[in-house]
This record gives structure tokens, C-alpha cells and sequence, in this order.
């Protein structure tokens, strides 16, 4: 739409002509649509091109970074839909400008300089409602998770709105305040409301790209902790499965042959299912409570006669070593929360056939990040002591001794299975890089689309930036104060969206990390704000180069001009 703006402001001259002329307003709008159209067209065949060879290159670029082969193919449906998207998109943003210099009069294009822009008309406001919607049926349409992509939508459109409205409030307030004494300002504060502003699109292009860029921190810097300072710090080294009972003694000595210093952590085994709490049976509920997935099948159960390591008591009292009295049970605190349960109340889970009615003493909060051996169920070791049933094991080592007690263990124990840990944590961790790399990839391409954005905007106030540049020049402006005034106004507009950008920013991580990934809320804010003032320095800069061109205008060939 900026660029659309900006080249139709450039041709204001030729318009005005052809309209004296005799020119009709639908003359004007074929022409100049036939035009639009034309560069639409050769962008979409170029866009459609590198879109279907970049991937690959990427792919081979990024190595085993991301879990994609290398190779080379053509997907026509993707290219057709892009193509359709496109067409969509160039149809809903280039409507509007041709639209206005359709409906104006050649007296108000020559006076587009120190005037306000027309309304759209109805006619032109259907066609964008028209391809709005398409565009969005075709989102939906395509979508493996049409809710999702809804709700995406929806933060998107509501982010949009937001940044509008703060760019609406910000021209308003400028024009409200008192005019500041000092010039560069006066002239800052000026250039957000005068007419012909582009404030607005400036918002939206520096609120958006900051805000990615806080986003995209926030999400690598919690990513990034995830990693390094959750699992690998607190997971033991082997997982061991299937410990014959009877030859607990054994194990504990090969593990301390091989490995001496080993901390193990040995429990009981068993399997079962949770068949009624609260008076009510399972099977009789025609849906299950939201999150209580422990209710489907078979979970493991374990007794203990001391509170088990990785857990914490959250309520209730452990009971005594040597109890013997009627079946007790610990319950996770988030799956009592669930089920509406609490302390002396009871449930009914079927162990090796048989239904076990037990009352809950306690009630524990689960550190499931610790990679060790939690459950949900821990019961009195007087309830389920006698069934028969295997150990479970973990194992936390010295550094190199992984590999020994592993071939010990399968000697010893051909039944048993033995799992590395840090293996699975090799594996989680290149997960979540690559989760990381495909996040920043795509943030990037929108940030260049922000910045895109912000160039356009520019480029579509150029004429008239132009004119109060020849102006204050003809005053005896110099380059370096007018430069000083851009940067001003710029400086003014990103210290106010680096604000919202921050909050709208870590919004949107902590809705990635904590509600998609369901990871711990981890950023490194002084990267978080390194970034976010960086992005603003960055798009400040850009600003101001894409201004520069305006500093060259010389007065007598710009008023020759106008």
C-alpha cells in the first residue's frame, strides 16, 4: 500500500494532467490498476521462483541443524496457493490509493502537498472487505489446525489494531501539545501530525519489528535456559528397567564395582489403573476432566515409606515407616487439583487385577524436569509390598564411567534395560534448536517485512517530506538541522513503542514457552533489552537513511516541480 502510495504520489502531475484532459475517473483507475497489476504479476512469477529454490539452499546451508533432508522438488499446490495469496494481497492493499486518485478532483491532487487524504469510497472499501476476507477463508482453508490459526489470526488483528490506534492517539496528542521553544523539536513534533502524516504506518512498522525482536529474545534466551541449566543439571546418568526384586543387593554392588561414589536411586515397579475417586467410577464419566490424562490406561505406581526424592509435601503428613494399618495413598498436587480431591478423600485403583480403595494422606508436588523417576501414585509399602513386582533404578555417576557400568549391568542383568540419559538429553536439546532455528527463521522474514514496511512508509510521505525539506531550506535550514528534526521524530516514535513493544513482546514468548512448549518462563532480559534497543537503533537508522535522499532536494528544481 506505501508503495503503491509512493509511486501514485510521484505521478500526481501526470493524473492532474490527464484529469484537465478529459480523463475520466474510471480512465485513471484502469490505468493505473493495469499498471499496479502488471508489477504485481512479474512480483508474484519472482516471488513464486525464489520461493521454490530457496528452501533447498537453505536446507544444505543449515546442515543437520534442522531435521530435513536435502534435496530439490516442486510443490504446485504450496506455489499455487502462494500465487493466490499474492493476488490477494496486491488486490487489498493497491485499491486504496488508486481509489483516492481516482475520486480526486485535479485542483485537490495539486493540493495533496499541504492537504489531507480523501475517505474511501464504499465501492473500493468492498473490494478490500472482499479480498480480506478471501485471503483469511484461504488461511483457514489450508490449515492443518483451523482453531489455531484462527487465534493466531486474531492476535495478529488485534496487535494491528492495537498499533493503529496508538498511531491515531499519537498525531492526535502531538497536535494537542504545547509547541515546544526550540525548533528541531517544534518541527518534530510537527511532522506527526501534519497532513499527509504517515505516523501511523510508522507505528505499525517500528511497533511490529520491535516487537518481534523482543519476541524472538525472549523465546531463544528461555529456549536457550531450558537447555542448559534445567535438565542436564538435575538428570541422573542411566535409567534401569526390570530389576528382578530378589536381586537388588547385586545390582547395587556391580554399580558400585564399576563406578564407585554412584548415588542410586532404587524403587518398586508396579502398574495400575486409576477406576474411581470421589465416589464416582471412571467408566461411568462421559468425559474425562481437562488434563487428566493419568486416567487413561494404565500408570505406574510405586510405594515408599519416606517422601520420594523430587517431590515436595504439599499437604497432608507422610506416614510412618512401620505402618500397617488400612491402604494410604500420595497423590500428585496438580492431578488432586484435577480430580477435585484433597486430603481424606479417596480413590480406587486396580493393581494386578485388584481394586485397592485407599485414602489419600498426602498430597505432593512433582518435579517432573528432574528426569527422574516420579509418579503420580506413591502408596504405604504395607498396601503393595506383597504383589510381585520388579525395581526401577536410577543412576548418578562420575563423568566416563557411563559406558562400564552399562556393559556390567547388561552382563549381569540380561533382563534388564538400561537407558542413557544424556543421550536423551542430546536429543532434546537438538530438538529444541531446531525448534529455536525454525522460530528464528521465520521471525526473521517477518522483521525484514517490518522493516520493509518502515522503508515503504517513508518512501509514500516523500513528496511531502520533500516539500517542508524545500521549504525550511529556502529559510535557511541547514542538512544537519533537518536531519537532526528526522531523527527526533524518530527517536520520539520508537522511545514510545519500545515501551508497548516490550510488553506486546514478552506476551508473546511467554504464550510460546510457557502455554505451546510448557517450558519454565526463563528470559535473559539483559539480552531482551539489548535487543529491543538495538532493533530500535537499527530501525532508527534505517529510518534515517531512507531519509537522506530528501536531504539532496534542491529548492529550485523541487519548486519546479511542484
Amino acid at each position: 500500500s506505501n508503495g503503491v502510495g509512493a509511486y501514485l504520489a510521484a505521478k500526481r502531475p501526470a493524473i492532474a494532467t490527464l484529469k484537465v484532459l478529459g480523463a475520466r475517473s474510471g480512465d485513471i483507475a484502469r490505468i493505473y490498476f493495469l499498471q499496479v497489476g502488471a508489477v504485481a504479476l512479474v512480483a508474484i512469477a519472482a516471488g513464486l521462483a525464489i520461493g521454490a529454490l530457496l528452501p533447498p539452499a537453505i536446507v544444505a546451508a543449515a546442515g543437520d541443524l534442522l531435521p530435513v533432508a536435502p534435496g530439490f522438488r516442486l510443490f504446485p499446490l504450496p506455489l499455487a496457493l502462494a500465487a493466490a495469496y499474492g493476488l490477494a494481497i496486491a488486490l487489498m492493499f493497491a485499491v486504496p490509493p488508486v481509489a483516492r486518485a481516482r475520486r480526486q478532483p485535479a485542483a485537490a491532487i495539486f493540493r495533496a502537498h499541504v492537504d489531507g487524504g480523501r475517505r474511501l469510497d464504499a465501492l473500493s472499501g468492498g473490494f478490500v472487505a472482499a479480498a480480506a476476507a478471501g485471503l483469511v477463508a484461504m488461511v483457514l482453508g489450508t490449515a492443518r489446525e483451523p482453531l489455531f490459526a484462527a487465534g493466531v489470526l486474531g492476535a495478529l488483528a488485534a496487535t494491528l489494531a492495537l498499533l493503529l490506534a496508538l498511531g491515531w492517539a499519537l498525531g492526535k496528542l502531538a497536535r494537542r501539545l504545547p509547541r515546544p521553544r526550540r525548533p528541531l523539536l517544534r518541527l518534530a513534533l510537527a511532522n506527526l501530525h501534519r497532513p499527509g502524516s504517515q505516523t501511523t504506518a510508522l507505528v505499525v512498522a517500528l511497533g511490529l519489528a520491535l516487537t518481534l525482536f523482543v519476541t524472538l529474545a525472549a523465546i531463544q534466551t528461555s529456549l536457550g535456559n531450558e537447555i542448559a541449566r534445567t535438565v542436564p543439571k538435575r538428570a541422573p546418568d542411566l535409567f534401569v528397567l526390570d530389576i528382578p526384586r530378589e536381586a537388588e543387593g547385586e545390582f547395587r554392588k556391580t554399580v558400585a564395582a564399576r563406578a564407585p561414589g554412584a548415588q542410586l536411586n532404587v524403587v518398586p515397579a508396579l502398574r495400575g489403573t486409576i477406576t474411581a475417586y470421589g465416589g464416582q467410577r471412571v467408566a461411568d464419566l462421559e468425559q474425562l476432566p481437562d488434563g487428566a490424562w493419568f486416567l487413561r490406561g494404565e500408570r505406574g505406581v510405586t510405594y515408599s515409606a519416606t517422601l520420594p526424592e523430587g517431590s515436595e509435601l504439599v499437604a497432608g503428613r507422610w506416614w510412618p515407616a512401620d505402618y500397617r494399618g488400612p491402604p494410604l495413598v500420595s497423590l500428585d498436587a496438580e492431578a488432586a487439583r484435577i480430580l477435585d480431591l484433597g486430603v481424606g478423600d479417596t480413590l480406587t485403583v486396580n493393581v494386578l487385577g485388584r481394586e485397592i480403595e485407599a485414602r489419600i494422606a498426602a498430597l505432593r508436588k512433582v518435579n517432573w524436569d528432574t528426569l527422574g523417576f516420579n509418579y503420580v501414585l506413591v502408596f504405604a509399602p504395607s498396601t503393595l509390598a506383597a504383589a510381585p513386582h520388579n525395581l526401577t533404578a536410577t543412576v548418578t555417576m562420575p563423568s566416563g564411567r557411563d559406558t562400564a557400568v552399562t556393559a556390567a549391568l547388561v552382563e549381569r542383568f540380561p533382563s534388564a534395560t538400561v537407558i542413557a540419559v544424556r543421550d536423551l538429553i542430546g536429543r532434546v536439546g537438538t530438538l529444541l534448536e531446531q525448534m529455536s532455528a525454525a522460530i528464528l527463521a521465520a521471525a526473521s522474514i517477518a522483521i525484514l517485512a517490518g522493516i520493509a514496511v518502515l522503508i515503504g512508509a517513508i518512501a509514500a510521505a516523500r513528496q511531502s517530506r520533500a516539500y517542508d525539506s524545500v521549504v525550511l531550506k529556502t529559510l535557511g535550514a541547514t542538512r544537519r538541522q533537518l536531519l537532526a528534526g528526522q531523527a527526533l521524530e524518530f527517536g520520539l516514535l520508537a522511545a514510545v513503542l519500545a515501551a508497548l513493544a516490550l510488553a506486546l513482546g514478552l506476551g508473546a514468548a511467554w504464550t510460546v514457552i510457557v502455554e505451546i512448549f510448557e517450558f519454565e518462563w526463563a528470559p535473559d532480559w539483559a539480552v531482551v533489552l539489548a535487543t529491543l534497543g538495538g532493533g530500535a537503533l537499527v530501525t532508527l537508522a534505517i529510518g534515517l537513511a531512507a531519509s537522506l535522499p530528501l536531504l539532496r532536494v534542491r529548492p529550485a528544481e523541487a519548486l519546479r516541480q511542484l
